[in-house]
């Protein structure tokens, strides 16, 4: 998905499949335009599925429930007339909120110096889960410092799931006025 836009922004929006990519490419430059980054595109359940939507501001700021109920038309407007999910569902806007998951390039950067558990969708040594400190990026690896001092480098495309772990530290960073990383 992150091809189809500018090379640029390819840094700024999740990597997604099927669906959830499809839906991705038809909202992203939409969001984009109004202020907002795509955090993750998530369609979850069977009967009637969840279409969630995980945005948060440019600028940085606290993303309130205006500008949930702003992506959401959006959102809505665009999904109607494409209509990618061919039946019924709940869209669902909203925060990453302060545990937020890592499923851009760019928030290994910005959440270095704090503590992520992260799940591979294959081994790596033998591995599948690591929680570490984040240390940034290498290229296109996530790095963590494990708790026993090593240092690993994460393929961001071998990653099933990344999220940070709530902690003083994070809450502290994330207060309204702090300095971002």
């Amino acid at each position: 998905m992150a091809e189809s836009l500018a090379p640029d922004l390819a840094h700024t929006l999740p990597r997604h499949e099927g669906v959830e990519a499809r839906v991705l490419a038809l909202i992203a430059p939409s969001i984009l335009a109004m202020g907002y980054e795509i955090v993750r595109v998530r369609l979850s359940g069977k009967e009637r599925p969840t279409l969630q939507i995980m945005a948060d501001r440019t600028d940085e700021a606290p993303i309130g429930v205006d500008d949930c109920e702003a992506i959401s038309r959006s959102v809505s407007a665009i999904l109607d007339v494409e209509d990618p999910i061919k039946s019924a569902y709940v869209l669902e806007v909203s925060s990453p909120g302060i545990d937020r998951p890592l499923t851009r390039a760019k928030d290994w950067t910005r959440w270095a110096g704090h503590l992520a558990r992260v799940e591979m969708a294959v081994p790596l040594d033998g591995r599948k889960r690591f929680t570490g400190t984040v240390l940034g990026l290498d290229g296109a690896a996530g790095r963590l410092r494990l708790e026993d001092g090593t240092e690993v480098s994460l393929p961001l495309d071998a990653v099933r799931s990344a999220r940070l772990v709530l902690t003083d530290a994070l809450i502290e960073a994330t207060r309204p006025g702090q300095p971002k990383n």
